[in-house]
């Protein structure tokens, strides 16, 4: 394909992907009466089902062959599974408890985390400016603190699970559909007892609460599943510069929601903490931009022709 219809491929799939996930806040009430571990059970079980058949279609077997036979990939993969779990976990409980803003928060100060976890991990060296956003982003949460009457946890633990993920798929390479296999495979049998011991206390709503419902907790598999292999699709045909900014489509779809939709309460310090959240993101998106056109130049230069 031309570069410049792969970029614009590129840039809807990223659209769609970080779309999907801002819609989150308005899918997973609906699979109410289950509970936030039930939903996680079922979400490991049907993403498995739904990824082993698009493996199965696509005949990508052997990559995950690969990654199973590495074992230092296979303890990174399970890391990774017990991080996105504990996400998806706090996110559930936390929408269906009416806390929809605050986890647009926490997926607000994701990219601010992940640059901290470089610091602290592969010891990177920050920019001036990145400083000044990573402390900014600090007086925010010391004003939200303020506000809530007490540290803004479920943010705090949605950015650094999901920053502590990011992580670990860093440290493997694994394309999405095989990766996320493993790591639902990986997971599946406590998934699996946790949802028979639910049926047998009379505790899981999927046999009792009608087919509608069941065709729900089926799908959130396919939820799981398709932001993620568009993601994928994004990273490969677009600059990460362009995904950096895509990404906040996605906590600003959760915060609209929470708002408007839920109408969770935004006092005025609530307000002031988020907007010193988004100069912080400003700053840091400023930058990141900025060397990317330098190291875009430098890259140019150094293949222009030498004069003659």
């Amino acid at each position: 394909m031309p570069a410049v219809d792969e970029r614009r491929l590129g840039v809807l799939s990223g659209l769609a992907a970080y779309g999907m996930w801002g819609l989150f806040p308005l899918y997973f009430p609906l699979l109410e009466p289950a509970g936030g571990v039930e939903i996680v059970a079922h979400r490991v079980v049907w993403s498995l089902v739904f990824v082993t058949l698009l493996l199965t279609v696509a005949r990508s077997w052997a990559a995950v062959r690969a990654a199973v036979a590495d074992r230092r990939t296979l303890l990174v993969l399970l890391g990774a599974a017990l991080l996105i779990a504990v996400n998806w976990l706090v996110f559930v409980v936390a929408v269906n408890s009416g806390h929809v803003v605050e986890t647009s928060l926490g997926y607000f100060i994701n990219p601010l985390v992940s640059v901290l976890l470089g610091v602290v991990v592969f010891a990177e060296r920050l920019r001036p400016l990145q400083w000044v956003a990573v402390g900014t982003a600090a007086v925010a949460v010391a004003v939200l603190t303020v506000d809530y009457g007490r540290p803004p946890w479920i943010a705090l633990a949605l950015a650094a699970s999901f920053g502590l993920y990011g992580l670990m798929k860093k440290l493997v390479r694994v394309a999405a559909a095989p990766g996320l296999f493993v790591e639902t495979a990986l997971v599946v049998v406590p998934a699996v007892v946790v949802l028979a011991v639910l049926q047998a206390r009379g505790e899981g709503t999927a046999g009792t609460a009608g087919t509608g419902h069941l065709l729900l907790l089926m799908g959130s598999g396919v939820a799981t599943a398709i932001p993620l292999l568009l993601f994928a699709a994004a990273t490969r045909r677009v600059p990460l510069s362009t995904v950096g900014l895509l990404q906040y489509v996605t906590p600003l779809m959760q915060l609209a929601i929470g708002v408007f939709v839920y109408r969770e309460p935004m006092p005025p310090a609530r307000l002031a903490g988020f907007v010193i959240v988004w100069v912080a993101l400003a700053v840091f998106t400023a930058d990141s931009l900025r060397q990317a056109r330098a190291g875009a130049r430098r890259r140019a230069a150094e293949v222009a022709p030498a004069p003659v």
